[in-house]
């Protein structure tokens, strides 16, 4: 057995994806761990509801779809002895509004839109790719300033590319005008951007993924336990923590920060992180996200031959069956509302409650069902997260990218904004907390026998 870390102690704050990851990693190399999290659960913002669904089925208020390229969390899925099943299996239709303004479902699928969407990037995609997609070239920067909404404007693009670009807000949680094309770019830009389209969830919920990893953590959790101040000088690192109780402050050798940058920028860290990682940290955008769960008493939206997901410029954004894999005669319909959509969708529920949605989709057969129970998330509004995951907009240097994820002495950040690959899913924030994992035994290892950096 590799008892490499068995002399280290190391502080991981977050017990999302990625700090339960980071930990299981660092236990397993023989490291003395303590998870710090200030929520009463873990997963962070992977989180399964429960409670208040009849028939005791569930929905994902966060992290829903598992694609098929997504290697490292389908591994560890089994790896704890959990099974994914496939969802989706038609993949998503589109909901457009016809001429008077009512919606209606079109017979072309989603991925002809982004198809489309592709072909007209295809100029700015082939030299971003010369440039191996990395983000400190003149193309990076280039692209970065420029907003998908402003390039849509210089190519006096048609109604169909703009309602795509506008339907994509529930993929990165902000509007066009919100949105940096190099974020557009390098989405289309990457291998995986076309597919497999396969799409899979947990089978008993997503979250019971964090839940099987923190169970073997025991008394080394500490829920409702809030990192709020960090001092690190040679070997030493010093954290601060405060629950309901008390305030106390914990040494240790390494500190993995698996927390949103939104939580980050928050902390008072000293000495400061260097002034491209503290610029880093502090302009990185986290977008507007709403998820609501509308439970029926039937599932209308099945009709043979039909998508049970949807893509859609409504003012509740995209939506799909959220627990299609559950048996019963009653359904979940998830709704995802990013960017704009997230103001909209609250503000028909602040006044019409949910059965104002409910109106709102009678095109697709809600008359035909009766609501039976509602939950409503509100990402930007939750104070451990502050908005459902990162984007990056026109402000954000694209050099900075690299910053958000590099080591500062014995300080190492993780989560899914450190991604490359797969930021803003869940898999980006299992490989970056393995990856913090990973940095900590490489700069251990290289320490003389005294434990001290040279």
């Amino acid at each position: 057995m590799d008892r490499r870390l068995s002399d280290a102690s190391v502080v991981v704050a977050g017990a999302g994806l990625a700090g339960l990851c980071a930990a299981r990693d660092l236990i397993a190399l023989g490291a003395n761990v303590t998870v710090l999290e200030a929520r009463d659960r873990v997963g962070g913002r992977v989180w399964t509801v429960r409670d208040g669904f009849a028939e005791g089925q569930h929905a994902e208020a966060g992290g829903d779809m598992i694609d098929e390229a997504q290697d490292e969390i389908r591994a560890l899925a089994g790896e704890v002895g959990l099974t994914l099943t496939r969802i989706l299996r038609g993949g998503f239709a589109y909901v457009e509004l016809d001429a008077s303004g009512k919606p209606r479902i079109v017979s072309r699928d989603v991925a002809r839109g982004w198809d489309h969407l592709e072909r007209t990037l295809d100029p700015a995609i082939r030299p971003y790719r010369l440039a191996e997609q990395r983000w400190d070239t003149p193309i990076a920067t280039a692209l970065a300033r420029r907003s998908v909404a402003g390039w849509l404007d210089e190519l006096k693009a048609d109604a169909d590319l703009r309602a795509t670009a506008m339907g994509m807000r529930g993929f990165f949680l902000a509007d066009p005008e919100e949105l940096s094309l190099i974020a557009l770019v390098d989405q289309f830009a990457s291998e995986t951007s076309a597919g497999p389209w396969n799409m899979y969830r947990i089978n008993g919920g997503n979250d019971a993924l964090a839940t099987a990893l923190a169970k073997p953590l025991g008394e080394r959790l500490h829920l409702r336990t809030e990192l709020v101040a960090v001092s690190h000088r040679g070997r030493a690192v010093r954290v601060t923590v405060k629950n309901s109780r008390s305030t106390a402050q914990i040494a240790c050798d390494y500190l993995v920060l698996a927390l949103p940058a939104t939580i980050v920028r928050r902390i008072p860290i000293s000495p400061a992180l260097p002034a491209q990682q503290h610029d880093a940290i502090a302009r990185l955008k986290y977008g507007r996200g709403t998820k609501t769960l509308l439970q029926f008493s039937r599932r209308f939206w099945r009709i043979p031959g039909r998508p049970r997901a949807f893509g859609s410029p409504l003012p509740f954004g995209a939506f799909w069956e959220g627990n299609e894999e559950q048996r019963g005669r009653t359904g979940i319909l998830a709704l995802l509302a990013g960017g704009s959509a997230s103001d909209l969708t609250q503000a028909i529920v602040a006044k019409e409650g949910p059965q104002g949605l409910v109106r709102n989709l009678e095109f697709l057969g809600a008359h035909r069902a009766e609501l039976i129970a509602s939950r409503q998330v509100i990402w930007e509004q939750d104070p451990w997260a502050r908005g459902g995951y990162a984007f990056f907009d026109p402000a954000f240097d694209p050099q900075l990218r690299p910053w958000l994820s590099r080591r500062f002495d014995r300080l190492f950040f993780a989560g899914e904004h450190t991604s490359i690959k797969w930021q803003g899913y869940m898999n980006g924030a299992v490989e970056s907390g393995r990856r913090a994992a990973a940095e900590i035994v490489a700069v251990h290892d290289s320490l003389p026998s005294d434990g001290q950096e040279r």
